[in-house]
């Protein structure tokens, strides 16, 4: 049986006057990928910020397997006002895990915009980047910590259609690695994005997990009206 990397575990989470998480359960295994989807204020960025650690739980627990390392994308990137190459580099700097010399955090930056496609422009400030190049940046960063889960809030929600393309193709090709793959999981609106790149899908709405299904069964109409009829109306409501 596949070990759980990460997950939650009955967890409550209290933004000010707001329940934003009731009782939420999932595991996730190794080489899954989970994408999380429902309305605006449904909980997605919410349960993704308390698998990293970023928001406090009132209640439960979160879930995380000894040695797993983990890193997350948001939605609008967090880029500092130097080079794209020192964007990267400068975190592996500081990992003292690693204990790198700015020398040899700058030849893996480097190594990891390469793997974007972004070598071109690694002396650019990242701030004065595309919103694709500034994603893919964002993408290089996360990936050159070498994690075995990456998390993702809404990753192409911004950007277009070619951009779109290539975030989701470096998504697969870092799921389905021979040499390292990730476990991947991500909010999303975009269901054509999570039908052609999930492995499952966890539905949420106000907070709670309302269906929590492999992809298949997601998107098949018939099984999911029975399932989770509220999942089956979300559905049904993106794609008319």
């Amino acid at each position: 049986m596949t070990a759980v990397q990460i997950g939650l575990d009955a967890v409550h989470v209290q933004l000010g006057a707001q329940s934003a998480l009731t009782d939420v359960s999932f595991r996730i295994v190794s080489g899954e990928r989970v994408a999380l989807v429902g309305a605006n204020g449904s909980g997605k960025s919410t349960a993704l910020r308390t698998l990293h650690g970023l928001v406090p739980v009132e209640q439960g627990l979160v879930l995380q397997a000894p040695g797993v390392r983990q890193a997350m994308l948001f939605q609008r990137p967090h880029l500092l006002r130097m080079s794209a190459l020192n964007n990267v580099a400068l975190g592996l700097w500081l990992d003292r895990e690693r204990g790198l010399k700015w020398s040899a955090a700058k030849v893996l930056g480097l190594q990891a915009l390469q793997r974007v496609g972004l070598q071109s422009v690694a002396q650019q400030n990242g701030r004065q980047l595309s919103g694709g190049q500034q994603q893919r940046l964002a993408l290089a960063r996360a990936w050159a910590r070498q994690p075995d889960v990456l998390l993702l809030d809404e990753p192409t929600a911004s950007l277009d259609p070619h951009a779109k393309r290539e975030v989701e193709a470096l998504m697969t090709e870092w799921a389905c690695s021979q040499e390292r793959p990730m476990t991947l999981v991500w909010a999303s609106h975009n269901l054509g994005q999570v039908k052609r790149l999930a492995t499952r899908v966890i539905y949420l709405e106000f907070g709670r997990v309302l269906a929590d299904l492999p992809v298949s069964d997601f998107f098949n109409p018939v099984l999911l009206v029975e399932l989770s009829p509220a999942a089956h109306a979300f559905v049904q409501g993106e794609l008319s």
